[in-house]
């Protein structure tokens, strides 16, 4: 609960912000004149559609995907993944809190590759998280295994903590796998239709257990209800480090705009700096305030309301509009949108069956990944730790076909 005298606190900064957003108006109507004039396409975005008529008239080319995967269209995880927080909020928020742990932390600035190259890697992660929530069986059985091996070279020793960090290890893709799908849900609450049933949040954590039989994790320790997940979260928290790069990349992944590509087209261009600024307050709106405090981030409770309401009611019009969805989703990640836009505008898959992970790790010839690739994971860690060189690159340009350039 807010005190009086907090918001009164905050009442100058709040009109600041007006008058700096009434001075700038005119120069946005403008723009904003301009990008109509030249896109005219924009206007059909806008009008309502749904069912056939919205794939029909979709100017993004959607393929039908082989089967239902691992969920399907009425699973939980398709309702809470397709909800267009996600896209926006959700996934940033899990692949910041994740920099808290010392171990991933270190495996992610072992590389440098996430600061030099943040769209690709953040397109790269999302694309993979897409194909297992939405993507075919065979595929994504394919990329879970292929991605052991690209694991297997984000190995080294952590600065922070002074032991070994290893990418494949269960107990970092466990807190990977959890701040995932916890944040897509929460921001799904949060930003969304509100809290699931009691059972379909019991239907939503047990396939986020049979999810995590495409990664080393123990589907076993995976939590199945809110309390077991509120628990995992609090024994975490003495192993969180908030180190200087946790923070500064953090702060670097909320600001630099990743979630959009460079080239966007000219009619979304006039909205983007102001979204990126939206889009950051959003995700530091749903950080617990130990977060805030470890990742850095100062944020007025008033403007987490005013973020929050703006935000739900923008997600809200995205959600009821699929044709704005989809060109959005287009823009902000298309490699995704190609394994996950079926989904979306509710395309049928060429064979209309689902299966387990195992089941299709075992139908297509996949090891489980906790014992997959096992003499190439000691050859890396051979070459790290016994002879100091660097680790292979051997699986990456496989990975490209998978979940996209690096």
């Amino acid at each position: 609960m807010f005190s009086p005298m907090k918001i009164l606190a905050d009442v100058p900064d709040a009109l600041v912000g007006i008058s700096n957003a009434v001075t700038e108006l005119p120069g946005v109507i403008t723009r904003v004149s301009g990008a109509l004039t030249k896109a005219p396409s924009v206007l059909r975005m806008l009008l309502p559609t749904d069912g056939e008529a919205a794939r029909e008239n979709l100017s993004v080319d959607i393929p039908p995907a082989l089967d239902d995967g691992f969920f399907g269209p009425g699973s939980v995880t398709w309702k809470v993944w397709s909800y267009p927080s996600s896209i926006v909020v959700g996934f940033a928020r899990a692949v910041t809190i994740e920099q808290l742990d010392p171990n991933l932390n270190a495996a992610v600035e072992g590389t440098g590759d996430v600061r030099a190259r943040t769209r690709t890697r953040y397109e790269r992660t999302m694309r993979y998280f897409a194909l297992a929530a939405f993507g075919a069986s065979y595929p994504a059985a394919k990329a879970a295994d292929v991605l052991v091996r690209v694991h297997s070279k984000a190995i080294g020793v952590d600065p922070v903590t002074g032991g070994h960090y290893d990418a494949n290890n269960p107990y970092s893709q466990l807190w990977i796998h959890m701040t995932a799908w916890h944040s897509i849900l929460y921001c799904y609450e949060v930003f969304g239709p509100g809290r699931l049933s009691e059972a379909e949040e019991l239907q939503y954590w047990a396939e986020c257990a049979r999810a995590a039989e495409l990664t080393t994790v123990d589907p076993a320790e995976v939590p199945r209800t809110r309390e077991d997940v509120i628990a995992y979260f609090e024994e975490w928290r003495p192993r969180l480090a908030a180190s200087e790069n946790a923070q500064t990349i953090t702060d670097h992944i909320l600001r630099s705009g990743c979630i959009f590509p460079d080239d966007v087209p000219g009619w979304f261009a006039f909205v983007q700096p102001a979204l990126v600024q939206l889009i950051r307050a959003a995700i530091v709106s749903t950080y617990p305030h130990y977060i805030r405090n470890m990742l850095d981030q100062k944020q007025s409770g008033v403007t987490d309301v005013v973020v929050r309401r703006v935000m739900k009611a923008v997600l809200q019009m995205v959600n009821d509009n699929i044709n704005l969805y989809v060109a959005l989703g287009d823009v902000m990640v298309p490699t995704t949108m190609e394994v996950a836009g079926h989904a979306l505008i509710g395309l049928p898959a060429e064979e209309q069956v689902t299966m387990t992970p195992r089941e299709a790790q075992r139908k297509y010839g996949f090891d489980d990944p906790s014992e997959a690739h096992e003499d190439f994971r000691r050859m890396q860690a051979e070459r790290v730790f016994g002879l100091g060189q660097a680790p292979s690159n051997e699986g990456l340009e496989e990975s490209e076909q998978l979940i996209g350039a690096r």
